[in-house]
């Protein structure tokens, strides 16, 4: 595949490499140059990065502080 450099200075990815690879609009790389080479590494978003923000408002937390109580409340009504 081929690709040119603009006058900005910009390449554009193939769309076939870009699927391949699941880059998206505003992935980040890192360029190296080796041996002659111009390299892009893709920058990963850490796991708790990519969830931030994801489900505000959604009630997890106050789900997860009912489901804690009435396991609570269950243990109690257990003990003589």
């Amino acid at each position: 595949m081929l690709t040119r450099l603009s006058s900005k200075g910009q390449l554009v990815i193939p769309k076939a490499v870009r699927e391949a690879l699941g880059l998206q609009t505003g992935t980040q790389f890192h360029v190296l140059t080796q041996e002659g080479k111009i390299v892009l590494e893709p920058v990963l978003e850490p796991a708790l990065e990519a969830l931030y923000g994801r489900y505000t408002g959604s009630g997890l937390l106050a789900d997860l502080e009912t489901e804690h109580r009435q396991e609570i409340q269950d243990e109690e009504s257990l003990r003589p």
